[in-house]
């Protein structure tokens, strides 16, 4: 553990450089392990489509989305290890009390990242899925390629498991005094508008129902995100 205080510029990017050194290899071996269950994790990815038949019309592009898919899911499984080399890093530099929301804090990351994975994969991609595939079937038959399917996929459940950290990250703040529940609940208007603005970049389709899939729950943890600040944050405004 490094003493913050004593640290100069050099030897603060010299801890930095290992704690990159060291989540690159976690990541390393983690892409290792991906490549081991590829097989697995592509039948987890496809399944959604149901007898969707997949194509791929260049040479190496099965190569590519082998790649890019095993590396997506070493970043996923890294990212608790992640953080906490982070956290470990920026340590020093916090008060007790902020070192200690932070330790709390962790488990819950881990836990709604996977819950807004799991939100993604079950409620939203089924619908989503049937839309894109159905939409003009009357006029042309689908032929999806492999790495169009799975660059959607991984994107959408990437960025649903990344929103769903809204109520950790406005938990903490509100722990720590950065924010309080009378600015959250004073942005409520904006937030709904947002969540619309944010679903539509995320949903890979135009339809509005899809997109309510997403904005409705971006709403509700939002609100959430207010009650959790009111609730936590007394402790806060009473120092």
């Amino acid at each position: 553990m490094h003493d913050e205080k004593n640290l100069t510029l050099l030897e603060h990017l010299n801890e930095l450089r290992k704690v990159l050194v060291r989540c690159s290899i976690a990541i390393v071996l983690l892409l290792i392990l991906s490549f081991v269950f590829s097989n697995q994790i592509f039948q987890i990815l496809v399944k959604p489509a149901g007898n969707a038949d997949f194509i791929y019309i260049e040479l190496t592009e099965m190569v590519g989305v082998y790649m890019k898919v095993c590396l997506i899911a070493a970043i996923i499984l890294a990212i608790p290890y992640i953080i906490c080399e982070v956290v470990i890093y920026v340590a020093p530099a916090m008060t007790p009390k902020e070192k200690r929301y932070v330790y709390i804090v962790l488990p819950w990351v881990a836990l709604m990242f996977v819950g807004g994975v799991v939100f993604g994969y079950f409620v939203l991609i089924p619908p989503a899925l049937r839309f894109l595939l159905n939409f003009g079937s009357d006029i042309a038959t689908a032929q999806i390629r492999i790495g169009n399917y799975l660059s959607v996929i991984t994107r959408l459940l990437l960025a649903i498991g990344l929103v769903f950290e809204l109520p950790v990250l406005t938990t903490f703040l509100a722990r720590i005094g950065v924010v309080n529940y009378k600015w959250l609940a004073s942005k409520r208007k904006i937030a709904f508008i947002l969540s619309f603005v944010l679903a539509a970049l995320i949903t890979p389709t135009v339809d509005p129902i899809n997109m309510a899939l997403v904005a409705i729950p971006l709403s509700i943890l939002y609100e959430m995100s207010i009650w959790l600040a009111k609730f936590l944050g007394k402790k806060v405004s009473t120092q």
